[in-house]
């Protein structure tokens, strides 16, 4: 198929609130702040790069999201701003629809499919129907009983039960605790930690006499008294069990871990269970299907191998079909031989076969089998002629919202649930910073929205032509994405049009922030599009980074897909969010960020593996690591050897016993680069010592092709206020930076400032537009770049430089940053920019070196240090209540060898910050009084994906 790529001009219509050039306006879609119902159709397209769309803007060909793509769905969308979809089923009638949901504290959402509305929300939050006390959920979606009367929901160590209405609504539930089993080492702390239940899908027997469970923290099959919720029998499977199906008495089980590791495999860690593994990037090697005779108690349990990470399946007489999500096929299972007969591929660009993500499997009554792609956001249709035998044949594809997850047929009609709906553009959300700043409302990635869409099967030469053009314009899938060098003398230029012809860079340096929008950090800068109101880190934090925008070029229109630190990371070394982690957002058991969890590894390996094939080196400093390592040093201690060294101190300093760290990686081929001293997320750990650590080696060493480097400080929430970790953040950017930039190296080099998030701030565009950098002789110096761009295509860019291979789909049809780049260097060095928020603001104990005085002596330095004293003062009456929220504060997991970001619930941290840096005098905005933690409102927890 041929198919123009051609460049098109930005114009549409903007959900929410935008700003152009200084101006303001507001167009707001009906029934935006509850439910929304739309009719959409498809037009035709072509494939266009972004141009300078902006993401929440409805366009003529789809409306912008932040993961490089479009979505415009066949049928009619039903909008809700409740959080993203885990799962869903249809009730046995076929009027009801429930899904599992997270994010927004609610956990079960009912909606009624002759009237398509949402009639029922189960949840922690205030506003749902039905208050539940446990908001986490499974994997998987509730299961209703075969006569429709009781819904079941999917909890972390627990089942409920609910009563079902004659109208849809639920009763009164009733909860069955899963006890815990076994053990695991858990965090860097290596801790002993229960495991728990995690259940993953529940299904009755086909007599509706017993309930079964996947137990995936367990690896186990449990049979429930649907009455009781007695274990009655238990049945040990492969690794993560995820769904199940029946035919007959036997009972099917897809396993997202693959089969027991055996002697001689080499293996990874995934929830205490050693996972078959590849040798190099950790990903899993293997999926099975587990068959259990549900008739015979005593009898073996079976196994049938299939692609890697199964997860959805369905049955149709004798054929099982089974989503190997991490292999992108579907395997066709014979349940009269329990083999394979035959694989299906999911992938439908010729350019690239990782990453399309088969999640949903269904089957209409005329042989449509459909499956969805949650990364391509369509649903692909193929002829199934009713025997497992018989060859399947792609038909084409159907567009759908942001990353469809389930499919079902409902009568004439087919029913997508999509996980991301819409992308973030439910309500505002209100983020306050403390000391410095004040709180501020907008757009936030947490705004969360899910959807349904519903519609009737076209015809196949539709879906073959109209519908699957459109998938691949909405994707950027063209024909010449992708190209190859041709050898020969091509002329070095810093961002080369084919992969492997020569660039003008040969350094390329990551550095990995942490949690900021565009508008928190640069909002203020008259240059972009920006809304000051929003700007919390102005230039007064963030001095850096603001005269870097101005020297090298300012970016007002990049994004990262990520909702938090979880999905950030993945997306910045894989080049895509995996299944695993959308999937385990109502949990985060198993694991939050997965740098140790071999299940959210992709087959494709890593952004430094890449680099590796292609012939470069890289070179890492606590980026995507998660292991123990961490010394006895303060806070203090790290800050006084950095500040000793910056200023001519012994840099032996650095390494001192105290601070000296054994840091490394649980991936085998991350481990071989990572430098050992260089910690990860830590925020006991100031960023102007990483930036110190990493220059001594820098110095010594000389960089790598890629230099990878985790700066965690503005996270916000450590030892100091969260103007200060920005500060010390900002600052060390500034240091790196200059050190490059006056070396050898700086000729040939290119760096590159992302936040591997923009979770904790507001912004007006859009939650996930973010402060991006390029920093190069090469960069475009002093101008305002607009054109869209995100993670995404700042990864592609880093491959196209050093000539790797894009590891997946979404980096094969991103865009490189070519409006980035010029062709005339300009070796102008940059220069540190003093801070001018001490970094020692909030610290409880002064450090032995002294409190950042901001350079100042004498006077005016003891005016300073008595006026940062007087910010921290508690008085008398709250003093109780601050001690009891130090007690919080340190279970946080902010800092040491436990430390994981964003654990924290936000409506708690929110409200220390605002404590803290109002000296315990007054209550958070809207509140009438100071809480103690555990009487926040909304202080649900664990609640790690809510902040």
């Amino acid at each position: 198929m041929q198919v123009t790529r051609q460049r098109r001009q930005g114009s549409g219509v903007r959900l929410g609130l935008s700003r152009r050039n200084g101006q303001r306006f507001r167009i707001v879609v009906a029934g935006l702040a509850g439910v929304l119902t739309i009719g959409t159709g498809v037009a035709g397209a072509t494939t266009v790069p972004p141009g300078d769309n902006q993401v929440g803007t409805q366009y003529r060909n789809g409306l912008q999201v932040a993961d490089d793509q479009l979505i415009n769905p066949i049928g009619a969308r039903l909008m809700t701003q409740f959080g993203k979809f885990m799962g869903s089923t249809v009730s046995p009638d076929g009027r009801f629809l429930a899904a599992t949901s997270t994010d927004k504290s609610v956990a079960l959402q009912v909606f009624d499919l002759n009237s398509y509305k949402l009639i029922w929300t189960v949840g922690t939050a205030s506003a749902v129907n039905q208050k539940l006390s446990d908001g986490s959920v499974g994997q998987e979606g509730p299961t209703y009983s075969p006569d429709g009367k009781f819904l079941w929901l999917p909890e972390q160590d627990a089942i409920t039960r609910f009563p079902v209405n004659a109208d849809g609504t639920l009763g009164t539930p009733t909860r069955f605790p899963v006890p815990t089993s076994g053990t695991h080492l858990s965090g860097n702390d290596r801790s002993r930690v229960a495991n728990s239940a995690l259940v993953g899908q529940l299904k009755y027997s086909l007599d509706g006499s017993t309930l079964y469970a996947a137990l995936n923290g367990q690896n186990t099959v449990v049979a429930l008294n649907p009455t009781t919720g007695a274990v009655e029998q238990t049945w040990n499977v492969g690794i993560a069990p995820r769904e199940l199906a029946f035919v007959g008495n036997t009972l099917y089980v897809s396993n997202e871990g693959g089969r027991q590791a055996q002697a001689g495999d080499t293996t990874m860690d995934s929830y205490g269970t050693q996972v078959p593994a590849n040798g190099s990037t950790g990903a899993s090697t293997t999926g099975t299907v587990s068959v259990i005779n549900t008739a015979k108690p005593g009898a073996a349990v079976g196994s049938i191998a299939v692609g890697l990470h199964p997860t959805a399946m369905y049955v149709k007489n004798n054929a099982l079909f089974v989503a190997n999500t991490n292999s992108d096929t579907v395997s066709v299972v014979d349940t009269t031989k329990n083999q394979v007969v035959q694989t299906i591929d999911t992938k439908p660009w010729p350019s690239s076969d990782v990453g399309y993500e088969p999640t949903g499997i269904a089957l209409t009554a005329d042989g449509h089998l459909l499956v969805t792609l949650g990364r391509a956001n369509a649903v692909a249709v193929y002829r199934y002629d009713g025997a497992p035998q018989q060859p399947v044949s792609y038909i084409g594809l159907l567009p759908t919202d942001y990353y469809p997850s389930d499919v079902a047929t409902v009568g004439g009609q087919v029913v997508v649930t999509n996980t991301r709906g819409i992308d973030a553009r439910g309500p505002g959300i209100t983020t306050s910073k403390g000391q410095g700043t004040v709180p501020v409302t907008g757009h936030d990635t947490h705004s969360t929205t899910a959807s349904l869409t519903r519609f009737t099967m076209p015809s196949d030469k539709d879906i073959a032509g109209k519908y699957t053009d459109t998938v691949f314009a909405q994707n950027g899938w063209g024909k010449n994405d992708v190209q190859q060098s041709k050898g020969g003398k091509a002329a070095a230029v810093p961002v080369p049009a084919r992969i492997g012809d020569p660039s003008t860079i040969k350094h390329v340096f990551l550095l990995i922030n942490e949690n900021r929008t565009y508008d928190q950090i640069l909002g203020d800068m008259k240059q972009g599009n920006g809304d000051p109101t929003l700007t919390q880190f102005g230039a007064k934090t963030t001095p850096n980074q603001h005269a870097l925008a101005t020297q090298f070029g300012l970016y007002d229109n990049t994004y990262d897909p990520a909702t938090n630190s979880a999905e950030g990371h993945n997306w910045l070394m894989e080049g895509d969010n995996p299944e695993y982690t959308e999937s385990s957002a109502g949990e985060y058991q198993r694991s939050y960020d997965t740098e140790e969890d071999v299940l959210g590894h992709q087959r494709a390996g890593f952004l430094w593996t890449g680099v590796e094939a292609a012939g470069k080196t890289a070179r890492n400093y606590g980026e995507f690591e998660y292991m123990e390592g961490r010394p006895s040093g303060s806070w203090q201690q790290y800050y006084c050897a950095a500040t000793s060294v910056q200023n001519g101190g012994d840099a032996g300093q650095l390494t001192a016993p105290a601070l000296k760290g054994t840091y490394g990686s649980a991936i085998p081929s991350l481990n071989a680069i990572a430098d050992p001293q260089s910690p990860p997320f830590d925020l006991s750990i100031p960023d102007v010592y990483r930036a110190q650590l990493w220059k001594q080696d820098f110095e010594k060493n000389g960089p790598a092709n890629l230099n990878m480097v985790w700066l965690s400080s503005d996270h916000t929430g450590g030892p100091t206020t969260s103007e200060s970790g920005v500060a010390d953040g900002d600052l060390a950017i500034g240091q790196i930076v200059d050190t490059i930039s006056h070396s050898q190296y700086w000729k040939d080099s290119a760096i590159f400032v992302v936040d591997d998030d923009s979770q904790d701030g507001a912004d007006h565009v859009d939650g996930h537009r973010a402060p991006v950098q390029v920093i190069s002789p090469y960069a475009v110096h002093g101008k305002t770049v607009s054109t869209y761009y995100s993670q995404i295509s700042m990864v592609r860019t880093i491959e196209q430089m050093l000539g790797a291979q894009p590891l997946n789909e979404k980096l094969a049809a991103a865009t490189p940053m070519v409006d980035a780049f010029t062709n005339k260097p300009d070796y102008t060095p940059f220069t540190t920019v003093r801070n001018q928020v001490p970094l020692t603001e909030g610290i409880a104990t002064a450090p032995s070196c002294g409190l950042d005085t901001l350079g100042q002596t004498g006077a005016a330095a003891t005016a300073l240090n008595k006026a940062e004293a007087q910010k921290v003062a508690v008085p008398a009456d709250m003093q109780a209540t601050a001690a009891a929220w130090q007690t919080w504060l340190g279970g946080q997991h902010t800092t040491g060898n436990g430390a994981i970001p964003d654990y924290s619930n936000p409506e708690q941290m929110n409200r220390y910050t605002w404590y803290q840096t109002h000296q315990w005098k007054t209550p958070y905005p809207g509140d009438t009084k100071i809480y103690p933690p555990n009487q926040v409102p909304g202080a649900y927890l664990p609640g790690p994906d809510t902040d």
